[in-house]
């Protein structure tokens, strides 16, 4: 079934429900956390439209059968990176890698298109007569700027008729039109593409980012020491530095910090009051220097760790901003 919905979360746990395809986390740098999504699911395709107004670190992850192809919407105010690697207007991302880490200034608008991998290479034999997706690794392409026009403008479209009339894209006629457009566009942007292959160098890095990721997985209940992390996976210092920043945009210890502090906020979210303790969950994910570590809670989220405590546990869940004739029941679920 068709369907579309606006929506607008403050909260990066909710938002991290709202994406059907993909597994992702989202750790806010600042506490001044705002997204808003425009979801269009079609019978192949499912379009997004996000704009990000704070900055991010985030990993995202397909799900199995499925194809996620990404570009920015809008010319950023600030430097978007994808695997370490700068996006620019006019660039097509193909997420083939296990883990994607992204990292975003403030005003991001970002689009992007899921679709079952199969067809998508029905698609691309159909429409290109070749099969350029396949046994692919991540690539940057960079489409003619006529075909990235077209591709941008029915994108913006098929996002401004879920805002103001969804009830267009009920019609099975017209559903029908805009997803054959903008999967044809789309295919002829990649085929048309000359793509920039990853570097021996990016896939070196790719890989020290997965083991040190794997590493503080392992490890989340226990102080973590840089020169450990580093023997462990079998980095330099010098080197996992300079990865951790080119994909996350902080060095490896601020990395930890964030996640494990963000772990600890969806924890306390989620804890019994009466039955649980900050010192108890702080130090379960590794945090032993209990005043340092309140600072900086307090400084993240605006709030003591107690406090949180004391909040009754959110239900997480997807939140519409607006009403939408077009809501399949398992969106609101």
């Amino acid at each position: 079934m068709a369907w579309s919905r606006v929506l607008c979360f403050t909260d990066p746990l909710a938002c991290q429900a709202a994406f059907p395809h993909s597994d992702v986390e989202i750790l806010p740098i600042t506490k001044d956390f705002r997204i808003e999504l425009t979801q269009v699911a079609m019978s192949r395709l499912w379009l997004q439209r996000t704009h990000v107004s704070s900055p991010t670190v985030s990993t995202a992850t397909s799900k199995p059968g499925w194809r996620s192809i990404g570009f920015l919407t809008e010319s950023n105010l600030s430097p978007y990176h994808h695997c370490g690697i700068e996006v620019i207007p006019g660039d097509i991302i193909d997420n083939t890698l296990e883990a994607e880490h992204r990292r975003c200034g403030p005003g991001l608008d970002y689009g992007a298109m899921s679709i079952p991998i199969d067809e998508l290479d029905t698609a691309v034999e159909a429409i290109a007569g070749c099969e350029p997706m396949q046994n692919s690794e991540r690539h940057l392409f960079r489409p003619r700027p006529t075909s990235m026009l077209r591709l941008l403008k029915l994108h913006r479209t098929i996002g401004q008729l879920a805002h103001d009339t969804p009830d267009l894209l009920q019609l099975p006629e017209v559903l029908r039109a805009l997803e054959n457009e903008f999967l044809y566009i789309m295919v002829r942007c990649l085929a048309d593409a000359a793509d920039e292959k990853t570097s021996t160098r990016s896939r070196c890095r790719d890989a020290t980012i997965a083991r040190f990721e794997e590493f503080l997985e392992a490890n989340s209940d226990r102080p973590l020491y840089l020169a450990e992390i580093c023997a462990a996976i079998g980095v330099a210092e010098r080197t996992l530095r300079a990865c951790c920043e080119e994909h996350l945009g902080m060095g490896p210890i601020r990395f930890l910090t964030l996640r494990r502090m963000h772990l600890v906020h969806r924890a306390l979210l989620s804890a019994v009051p009466s039955t649980s303790t900050v010192t108890r969950i702080a130090t379960d994910h590794g945090f032993c220097e209990l005043g340092r570590f309140a600072v900086t809670y307090r400084a993240v989220f605006g709030e003591s760790p107690s406090q949180t405590l004391k909040c009754p546990a959110k239900q997480i869940a997807i939140h519409l901003n607006r009403p939408s004739s077009l809501v399949a029941p398992e969106a609101t679920a």
